[in-house]
């Protein structure tokens, strides 16, 4: 056991500042919410705060292609209606709308994701965490799902560079399919998505039957799930297979998206998880002490969302939260009862016993065909694009908090109505 984990954290208030749109589902101002809610928690004196760099377009064309790279740096709002081939080539619309500032968003997320991965191969923290990263849809050539660039497959790629094998882990309620995708015919990364699947849910992907292929065949796990499963069913299934792929595959490093809409309550989600059920996966996959990036993911009920990530960061931290949340900014969004906790959902568990039971079987069934931790011939480590350069002597961990704080503070009128913390309401103009 590790004497205690040096924990780096990302954020950048600007990315809490941007837009969808009126009624999208999808709101960064969730981001504020949960950093301020780690200032009140007294969380950051215990971990390192860095703003992270914005990714250049070099950086994010190490997966993307650089044409689709090239357009999301150059719309906007103002000249979208010019480029409607180009839009409908994309995937830019309706759920990835384009809007003001974009490009910057994605560097911001997307540079989290580098920075963090970064600092965990040079070494200079155990745990980094990007509660703004996590956007698991998006496709080499394509927006999906609310996801333009694909910090994630960023991250891993940077880590593969130092680790011959990454394990990437994915519990958010929809399937992490873009970073599948990405690595589905290679035995160096191995991704593992527990997500709802069937009645046509969001991507539709992730059936148990999809394993990779070529060098990649049984290296893509998928457990696709039922509505309603809840913290007992969903935590004993994780840790089985869990544990049984780290047995296996020995990983040299952990990416774990923690998609915050697999939550009981979550305006677009369909499971019956209480915080404490998924942060439960949190700590199992801190427990194998590999060098661990943290990433949000999709999560629509802003308030439990903050809850969440706040909740997850205390793990990380080995540090137990009161309930009672303290005063901070944006209290009135967790009024009235202010706690952290939050009810189990109701919806029925269509999980049978025998049907989780069949799915593990399967699983481990396709983890017994794995050779035990393929090996890699490894190269010679290629540099980094950017290095962001920290002098660890001359960092005051005081001062660096102190120009964070500063950090813009963004609280969006058109975002808060009494009585519904979430939804956007049709207003006459």
């Amino acid at each position: 056991m590790r004497s205690k984990d040096k924990i780096s954290y990302f954020y950048d208030g600007d990315v809490g500042s941007v837009y969808f749109g009126p009624n999208h589902p999808m709101k960064p101002h969730r981001l504020c919410m949960t950093h301020h809610l780690v200032l009140a928690y007294d969380l950051h004196k215990k971990m390192e705060i860095y703003r992270p760099h914005k990714a250049y377009p070099v950086e994010l064309a190490q997966f993307h292609s650089a044409d689709y790279v090239e357009f999301l740096h150059r719309i906007t709002p103002d000249t979208q209606h010019l480029f409607a081939n180009e839009l409908a080539k994309y995937n830019l619309g309706e759920d990835c709308p384009v809007f003001e500032n974009l490009f910057e968003f994605c560097q911001i997320y997307a540079g989290g994701t580098i920075d963090a991965a970064r600092r965990l191969n040079n070494q200079l923290c155990d745990i980094a965490i990007n509660w703004a990263g996590g956007l698991h849809h998006a496709k080499k050539c394509e927006a999906s799902g609310f996801c333009y660039i694909n910090d994630l497959v960023l991250g891993i790629l940077e880590l593969l560079k130092y680790h011959a094998r990454v394990l990437y882990i994915d519990i958010d309620v929809h399937h992490g399919d873009g970073v599948e995708e990405a690595f589905y015919f290679t035995d160096r990364v191995m991704t593992v998505s527990f997500h709802k699947y069937g009645d046509m849910f969001f991507p539709g992907t992730g059936d148990v039957k999809d394993i990779g292929e070529r060098e990649g065949k049984f290296y893509a796990i998928n457990v696709p799930l039922k509505d309603g499963i809840d913290d007992n069913s969903f935590t004993r299934l994780f840790k089985t297979i869990i544990s049984k792929v780290v047995e296996m595959y020995q990983p040299g490093a952990i990416v774990l998206q923690c998609g915050a809409d697999s939550l009981a309550g979550d305006r677009l989600g369909c499971f019956n998880l209480s915080i404490d059920g998924h942060a439960e996966c949190v700590r199992i996959v801190k427990k194998f002490n590999l060098p661990l990036l943290v990433t949000g993911g999709g999560g629509y009920t802003k308030e439990n969302v903050a809850r969440c990530w706040t909740f997850e960061t205390g793990v990380l931290l080995d540090t137990q939260l009161p309930n009672e949340i303290p005063e901070n900014e944006y209290i009135k969004y967790f009024a009235p009862e202010c706690l952290l906790n939050i009810p189990n959902g109701h919806i029925e568990n269509l999980n049978s016993k025998s049907y989780l039971s069949t799915i593990k079987m399967q699983v481990l069934e396709n983890l017994r065909c794995i050779q035990h931790a393929p090996g890699v011939q490894m190269q010679e480590v290629p540099p980094d694009f950017y290095i962001p350069d920290f002098d660890e002597d001359e960092q005051n961990p005081d001062e660096r908090m102190d120009q964070h704080t500063q950090d813009k503070q963004i609280q969006r009128d058109d975002e808060y109505y009494d009585g519904d913390n979430d939804n956007d309401h049709n207003t006459d103009m």
